[in-house]
């Protein structure tokens, strides 16, 4: 075989994306401002999207490959709006980074604190209305909005110029960021954020099913990133797990040690 049949394995072309255009939710900051800077850095043009115009156009300032573009992902307005200004930008999309979301504030359901004075987890559960008390119907609404409701909203916002964006024998992009919190056997707190990026995973699998069963040339994946430092994630607490992680030890009840002693950076 020729070598130059090879060129096209070579790590430097692997992850070439010259001439694709990109959106990254939740671009300006945190997991999703180092995903754009990657996109970026191969060759992309990379649309970054939040609520804070701010934030984005100072990133932009600092990185000239890359769009500020105003966006509430939970808001159909303003997604058909984004969606029209990249239509009428670049006539076409290849990646979809579903990345914007919340953690909420966390809840104690189990802490063994609250449950002083009660024979059981069960009995201390219904005593006085117990779980009703950590947490209401609306932030369990706005975690579930935030982070598995908008992400459907947006790629089906931007479905047809993802299609545009399929080259010939290919297929465009979709990737959505769940966590590791999605297949979590225990809440560590934070029950409503785990269950919301557990249903991010089905989501995920199920566009993916349904555009390849309906011939749509879109690929649909999800990643789950561990422990990352960013906005959803006050850095006294990054600071404090992260020392458990560097001791090797458990770093919440439940889990095993990260063989790696440190998170994502």
């Amino acid at each position: 075989m020729a070598e130059s049949t090879l060129e096209h394995l070579k790590l430097a072309n692997l992850g070439q994306l010259s001439g694709k255009i990109a959106l990254v939710t939740g671009g300006g900051t945190g997991i999703g401002l180092m995903i754009a800077k990657g996109l970026a850095a191969n060759g992309a043009k990379v649309y970054i999207s939040g609520r804070r115009e701010e934030v984005l156009q100072d990133v932009c300032r600092q990185f000239p490959s890359m769009i500020s573009l105003k966006m509430d992902v939970c808001d159909k307005d303003s997604i058909a709006h984004a969606a029209k200004v990249v239509e009428e930008k670049e006539g076409k999309l290849d990646v979809l980074v579903n990345n914007a979301g919340i953690a909420g504030s966390a809840s104690y359901p189990f802490r063994k604190s609250l449950l002083e004075g009660s024979e059981s987890v069960g009995e201390a559960r219904w005593n006085d209305s117990y779980l009703f008390k950590l947490r209401s119907f609306e932030d369990w609404s706005e975690i579930l909005k935030a982070n598995t409701i908008a992400p459907f909203f947006v790629t089906m916002g931007f479905l047809d110029l993802l299609k545009k964006g399929a080259r010939p024998g290919g297929a465009s992009s979709v990737i959505m960021i769940s966590s590791v919190g999605g297949k979590a056997r225990a809440s560590n707190n934070s029950p409503a954020y785990n269950t919301s990026k557990a249903a991010i995973d089905n989501l995920t699998t199920n566009l993916a099913t349904e555009f390849a069963m309906n011939g749509i040339p879109i690929r649909v994946n999800s990643i789950s990133p561990g422990f990352f430092q960013s906005e959803i994630m006050p850095a006294a607490f990054f600071e404090k797990v992260h020392d458990a992680v560097r001791s090797g030890i458990p770093f919440v009840e439940g889990t095993g040690p990260v063989p790696m002693r440190r998170f994502g950076t």
